[in-house]
């Protein structure tokens, strides 16, 4: 279903006007652009250059190749379809819409946030040459694409809630198991919760992570059943893991526990990722409350510092954050970034992404805890409702 339709053409016009531009020019070549593909509703494959362009005053216009014309058969008749096949052709049409205009593009100035430049360079030149000038559409794309309804709110907590419950039970399981002649390894715990989440009627696009000691020092580690790691007592154990209801917003979670009493070392890392993901949420609720729309970018400042205080800031090696929308768990919303990317779109309300702050001592140990949380009218909404404040000893 198409994002632009003439219900939401008013409101999408409205933010154009409040960023000061003359319009969204939205640009694709063979499904390199979601976002556009996206607000025009174009499902099917496309193999030649598509423009559309949403004026902020008056219907919006399509470019479309001439053989391509029954993938358009959803563009409203009240709007225009201006078709070509000859590149002269399109070049002319361009020039009359964009000339002399200020228009947004899925473009981002020294590929400052990649998820969201996805126009190419070329086809930049080709619409400035057309006479426009061209800034990031970042704003437009959280408002329109990344955002959630309510009822995208309401499954990614019913969502967060099952899969909590499901990695609780997996380390229960897990410390049961260690204290037996048959410790269960990384690989079948990993399908056990699997398994879990077929029985709570959710999907996933990959299998969850399950790593042990050593191991959970890899951030993108993968269990193994040619390599089965036995999870035993002594062992930190790292659980991340990420389901949905179909076509809702993912809830991706990190749950950290260790079978028998933990260390010193353990507790120390454990104090400051929490430490870290405590500060986020701080400042998140803070700034909301305050009125003011807060920024992926300094949100990461607030979580880094707690962990560079701490003396682990060399080994949190990832950005605190990442957009969840909803279609991906890594989305084209804003990232809680200022170390991958400068990522320094708002945060506008119903906007989701992932708060999970890590520290990753290689050879030796690896924490990390992560929660979701969704900006509302005022607030912040943070899942699971219940979040883990102490190393979990099972």
């Amino acid at each position: 279903m198409a994002l632009l339709t003439p219900d939401t053409l008013p409101e999408i016009q409205r933010a154009i006007a409040e960023a000061g531009l003359d319009g969204w020019l939205l640009y694709d070549f063979r499904d390199n652009n979601p976002i556009a593909r996206a607000v025009v509703g174009l499902t099917a494959h496309t193999s030649r250059r598509i423009f559309a362009f949403v004026p902020r005053e008056g219907s919006p216009v399509a470019v479309t190749h001439n053989i391509e014309q029954p993938v358009w058969s959803h563009w409203p008749a009240a709007w225009r379809n201006e078709r070509y096949s000859a590149w002269r052709d399109l070049e002319s049409i361009l020039h009359r819409l964009v000339y002399g205009k200020r228009v947004a593009m899925e473009y981002s100035p020294l590929d400052a946030v990649p998820y969201l430049d996805r126009t190419p360079a070329g086809v930049l030149e080709m619409v400035r040459a057309a006479g426009a000038t061209v800034v990031t559409s970042g704003d437009l794309v959280s408002r329109f694409y990344a955002s959630w309804s309510e009822a995208d709110v309401a499954a990614h907590v019913r969502a967060a809630e099952a899969i909590a419950a499901i990695a609780r039970d997996a380390l229960a399981h897990a410390g049961e198991r260690a204290r037996t002649e048959h410790p269960i390894s990384e690989y079948a715990l990993q399908r056990r919760i699997a398994e879990a989440f077929d029985r709570a009627g959710l999907e996933t696009y990959s299998p969850p992570n399950v790593s042990v000691g050593a191991n959970a020092a890899n951030p993108h580690y993968e269990p193994s059943a040619d390599h089965e790691q036995l999870v035993t007592v002594g062992n930190v154990v790292l659980i991340d893991l990420w389901a949905r209801e179909r076509d809702r917003p993912y809830a991706d979670q990190t749950w950290m526990a260790v079978i028998g009493a933990p260390t010193e070392r353990a507790q120390s890392i454990w104090r400051a990722v929490c430490g870290a993901r405590d500060a986020a949420i701080a400042l998140l609720r803070r700034r909301i409350a305050a009125g003011e729309v807060p920024r992926g970018a300094d949100v990461d400042d607030a979580s880094r510092a707690v962990i560079e205080r701490a003396g682990y800031g060399e080994y949190f090696t990832h950005r605190t954050g990442h957009s969840i929308d909803p279609r991906e768990i890594h989305g084209s919303g804003p990232n809680i970034d200022n170390l991958e990317t400068r990522d320094d779109r708002l945060l506008l309300p119903g906007i989701g992404f992932s708060i999970e702050p890590g520290i990753y001592v290689a050879g030796e140990i690896g924490m990390r805890t992560e929660v979701n949380a969704v900006v509302m009218d005022g607030d912040l909404l943070v899942t699971p409702a219940e979040i883990q404040h102490e190393l979990i000893v099972v």
